[in-house]
């Protein structure tokens, strides 16, 4: 089966709540060709935009606080 990139997920609201390790898992079952940065809240990140990479925003305790997105 040949996806087409339009096709490909580019976000995951489902795991905003997660602890970190099992959205990161989630993210990397659906879309194996990105890498996940994990950021705290309110830290300051890199700007640009990489259509493989997903950044994931956590809160103190390790819990997904944003919905991940690819960029």
């Amino acid at each position: 089966m040949v996806m087409i990139d339009d096709d490909l997920k580019t976000s995951w609201p489902e795991v905003v709540g997660m602890d970190l390790f099992w959205a990161a898992a989630k993210i990397h079952s659906d879309r194996p060709d990105v890498l996940v940065e994990v950021h705290k809240v309110g830290d300051n990140s890199d700007p640009g935009y990489d259509p493989k990479r997903v950044r994931m925003f956590v809160d103190k305790d390790g819990i997904v606080a944003q919905t991940p997105v690819i960029g």
